[in-house]
Order: C-alpha cells, then structure tokens, then sequence
C-alpha cells in the first residue's frame, strides 16, 4: 500500500467516524444503499440527491416528529461529500467563527446535529443557527436536519424563530422533507418533497413523492442538476452497483464513491 492510499484510507475512516458520532439509537448507521432498499429513495432521487451533495451543496432535512429519519437521511447523504472537504461537527460558536473568518486552511463540510435548543451536542439556536448558516457565504458546506415538515415552517422557523438572514438561508440550497406512515413496528418513511435554490433566490419544488403510486416524481426543473446531467447517469450506475453487490455499509458506500470520483478525475 502507497502513502496516497493510506492517507486515503485514514480519511475515510475520519469521514466515517464523524457519522458515527451522531448515532443516537445504537446498531449501524444508515447509508444511501439502505435507504434504497427500503424505498425511502428510488435510484433516480438517490443519483439526484447524491450528485447535488457531491457537487458541494449544502443541505436540510426536515420532518416534524422525532424517529422520522431526519439524522439517518441526513448522514446517509453526507456520505457524498466531495473527497476534498472534511467532516467537521458545528460544535461551538468558536468552531463555526473559525469557518466564518476563513481561518482553515481546508474546504470543510461543518455539521449540525440539529436546530434546535436543547443542551445537546452540535445543537444550535439562535446565534449560533444565524452563524451557521453564514458559512456557505464563506465558502463553507452545511448540513443540518430539523424538526419542520414543510418549507413554509422551516423558513419560519430558520428566518423568524432564529433570525437566520433569508440569503443565508437561500444559500443552503437542497431541503428535503420526510414523511413517516404506519405504526412506529411497521413502519415507512418516504422523501416527500424536495426543494432547490440557484443560492439567490427562493427554493423551488423540484421533486415530490405520489403517495397513490408509491413513486417519486420529478416535477420541477432542477438549476443545480439540469436533464440528462451526465453525472447524474454515472452516480446512477454507481449505486445500482452497491445494490448489486451488496454494498451497503458506511464505509462500503464512502470507499465506493471515492473511488468513483478519483477514476472521473482521472479521466478529465
């Protein structure tokens, strides 16, 4: 093994690590391989979703009730993170100001485990919500989840509960929003709604669940993934392999897509 595939392998173990550090329930966490097995996405929202995040969009998830999938969604995406940008946990408002002030050296990707007030790890309100969401102005990718099951009450909450600047917020260009069924033993939880923003202006609903057909439906033009986005074909292919191959693990998924993105580059 070369020193470049170690220091490979030591970052998508770091990478990897950062993921499990938000894992409140115990067992493994989720990937994006799990979720299409589950239905939760179907192959095209999955390359959808996958090339957006990959292109180093920030990004929500929203859904109102606790257990909905928020967190497993959200880290399951975070799995395609471009190579380049470290996971890092949006832990204080030091951390965050750090990332405000261009004082790293390195693109990150700064994580919020949740908007919300509670006295928890990486939970941020207020102050630290408005900051966080300065980052992407600053160069920097977020991610967060939070408890909001439409649009209109994230934007609520974000803009009038937590002050967070309507650019700022336009910045976090890709929110998605879940939605649980059944009883909590046998249960289903599906991507409702997917919205987009260019970064300037107000998010657009771009893809929506059919819950009489159990499909997902693209229904709106995407200004972050155009039609026949070649890429969107190849991330396609990707995971249809890990479905094939039985790939479905964290580190599995992450190994997969950075060799992905390395024999891309190599051929450009």
């Amino acid at each position: 093994m070369d020193d470049q595939q170690a220091l490979s392998d030591e970052e998508i173990e770091g990478h990897c690590a950062e993921i499990e550090r938000c894992n409140q329930r115990g067992g493994r966490m989720l990937s994006l391989v799990d979720l299409l097995r589950s239905a939760t996405v179907d192959l095209d929202l999955a390359a959808h979703l996958a090339t957006v995040v990959c292109r180093g969009a920030s990004f929500l998830v929203g859904a109102l009730p606790g257990g909905a999938g928020k967190t497993t969604v959200m880290y399951a995406l975070l799995n395609f993170v471009p190579p380049d940008r470290r996971l890092i946990a949006a832990d204080s408002l030091a951390t965050i100001r750090r990332g405000l002030a261009s004082a790293d050296s390195e693109p990150l990707c700064y994580i919020c485990h949740e908007i919300g007030s509670g006295p928890y790890y990486a939970y941020l309100w207020g102050q630290g919500a408005r900051d966080f969401f300065a980052l992407p102005a600053a160069g920097q990718m977020i991610a967060t989840n939070l408890h909001a099951d439409t649009l209109d009450q994230c934007r609520r909450q974000l803009c009038e509960e937590n002050g967070v600047r309507p650019d700022d917020f336009h910045r976090c260009r890709l929110c998605l929003f879940l939605v649980h069924t059944g009883s909590w033993s046998h249960s289903r939880r599906r991507i409702a709604t997917v919205y987009e923003s260019d970064g300037h202006g107000p998010h657009q609903l771009v893809w929506r669940w059919d819950s009489k057909r159990d499909t997902f439906a693209r229904v709106g033009e995407s200004r972050l993934v155009p039609s026949g986005d070649p890429d969107v074909a190849a991330l396609r292919d990707v995971l249809r392999e890990m479905v094939t191959k039985n790939t479905y693990t964290i580190d599995g998924v992450r190994r997969g897509f950075v060799g992905f993105m390395s024999r891309s580059n190599s051929r450009h």
